[in-house]
């Protein structure tokens, strides 16, 4: 189980990596606008991103 753990952690961060090598100008508004959301806001693009990976996690295994 570790050795699946370990692989998906670092298939992650090639996938976060793309957009900031390709697109470095646009990666930095993003980020930059990304201070100007709200915490509730935030918390749920997250909730939402977890329970849409999970539910993909799910379907694929």
């Amino acid at each position: 189980m570790w050795e699946e753990l370990g692989k998906a952690f670092c298939l992650m961060l090639v996938f976060e990596g793309i957009i900031p090598f390709l697109y470095p100008q646009r990666w930095r508004k993003l980020v930059s606008s990304l201070a100007l959301v709200n915490d509730s806001q935030l918390r749920t693009m997250g909730l939402l991103s977890m329970l849409l990976g999970a539910g993909l996690l799910y379907l694929v295994h």
